[in-house]
């Protein structure tokens, strides 16, 4: 039986690849693997979690995290390569754009084994980011390129990869797929709705976490006095990252809405599914609101979903408190329809089949 170890980190890449394991697991075709790093420490990347979430445990956990880039990359790099060692897979799978993918993505290419890149041809154009870095080395190095959007595959092309000698395919989102699936839960598993007894469709998402937010005082004091003035009309509800709200403390800046301590998935869920709007700066959170039927209000200055801006159901704010302010309310008198479908459907088995039939051809 020929055997795929899985590389996780962080818990949206756990979310993305249940989708790909319970397929594995129906099937008893494959054998899976799970190495998680430990990027992102989690107290609730716990037996409960793994349970409730019906993702198996991780055979391996590197326990990596809380140190700079090029430390945290170069541990893994180390740790990945001692597994790939014993455990003799025949592919490894990475997801996304985490020190993690690119860590797992080295190691496997520096021991001849092929790698598949779900998520593969996004682009921010902003080389600043640190997951554009570990998108683009990524992608360079991987053996099967399963993009989610036909703009991805556009990148790709773009890039030359049709020289490469690599499959370039264009999948769909997987995180469709977990979220139909987790959605469905969601209202069993969460009672965070009636705990904070803000009426359905009362209230607007913000999320906001990314360092170049969160690090200048100026952009991040322009940021929450948009979210205030929002706030004004229009109740903002914030799950406060921990970096943002040791930032906002050392500054004295004071959010005016209903901050909450990080929520698990299932109480994320409940928000996006009752909300009017989302506000954010995170990558997959923009796919979610979509999903969801949610507008989504970008505060960046680019996005790798370009989909979602051509189709008009998100927009690139910026980090201006007025842009910011007049995105929402502009959303909120005109929201748009959702009769496009962007990301595909019944993504798992799509990524499924091509995998099996790469390892069956090897």
């Amino acid at each position: 039986m020929k055997k795929v170890v899985s590389i996780l980190g962080a818990r949206p890449q756990f979310i993305k690849a249940a989708v790909l394991s319970r397929i594995i697991r129906e099937r008893g075709e494959l054998k899976e693997v799970i190495i998680h790093t430990g990027q992102h420490f989690d107290e609730n990347m716990s037996g409960v979690f793994f349970d409730e979430m019906d993702i198996p445990k991780p055979e391996y956990n590197l326990e990596i995290n809380s140190l700079a880039h090029g430390a945290m990359t170069g541990r893994m790099l180390e740790g990945i390569e001692r597994v790939l060692l014993k455990e003799h897979p025949d592919l490894v799978v990475v997801y996304g754009d985490t020190n993690s993918t690119l860590a797992g993505a080295l190691a496997a290419k520096k021991l001849h084994i092929p790698v598949a890149h779900v998520e593969s041809g996004l682009r921010s154009f902003n080389m600043s980011m640190p997951e554009e870095i570990n998108r683009i080395l990524t992608d360079r190095i991987s053996d099967i390129l399963l993009c989610p959007t036909d703009t991805a595959v556009s990148n790709l092309k773009a890039e030359g990869f049709e020289g490469y000698g690599v499959e370039l395919i264009q999948c769909g989102d997987i995180m469709k797929d977990s979220m139909q699936y987790y959605s469905q839960l969601s209202d069993k598993k969460s009672s965070l709705m009636e705990s904070l007894d803000i009426p359905d469709n009362a209230f607007v998402l913000a999320t906001i976490h990314r360092q170049e937010n969160t690090d200048e005082e100026g952009i991040l004091k322009s940021v929450f006095k948009g979210l205030n003035d929002i706030n004004k009309r229009v109740r903002v509800v914030m799950p406060m990252h921990p970096r943002t709200r040791l930032r906002l403390d050392a500054l004295g800046i004071r959010f005016q809405g209903l901050a909450l301590d990080p929520l698990g998935y299932f109480d994320m869920l409940q928000l996006l599914k009752n909300c009017q709007l989302v506000i954010t700066d995170s990558g997959g959170l923009q796919k979610e609101a979509y999903f969801n039927q949610k507008p989504c209000v970008i505060v960046r200055e680019e996005t790798e979903w370009q989909e979602l801006l051509r189709e008009g159901y998100a927009t690139l704010a910026g980090r201006k408190a007025a842009s910011i302010y007049d995105a929402v309310f502009e959303f909120l008198k005109h929201r748009p329809d959702y009769n496009s479908e962007l990301f595909g459907d019944k993504v798992g088995n799509r990524i499924y089949k091509v995998i099996k039939e790469f390892l069956d051809n090897g």
